[in-house]
């Protein structure tokens, strides 16, 4: 899946993240990305990231434009 590997992701992507204290509901938030945290090119959880607001969580969702 695209958002799980690290080529898919760059700063300002609009994404929908699951925060670690939302792990187990699932939750999503919705930011733009401001740093990729993951090192690796692969992670089956989703790739780690800092929102502009300084959230952090793993991307589950790439969001576009369209809607």
């Amino acid at each position: 899946m695209p958002h799980r590997e690290r080529k898919n992701i760059r700063a300002g992507l609009k994404v929908a993240i699951v925060l670690k204290q939302d792990q187990r509901t699932g939750r999503q938030t919705v930011g733009t990305v401001k740093d990729l945290l993951t090192n690796s090119n692969f992670h089956p959880h989703g790739i780690k990231v800092r929102l502009t607001d300084g959230q952090v969580g793993r991307v589950q969702k790439i969001l576009t434009d369209e809607k």
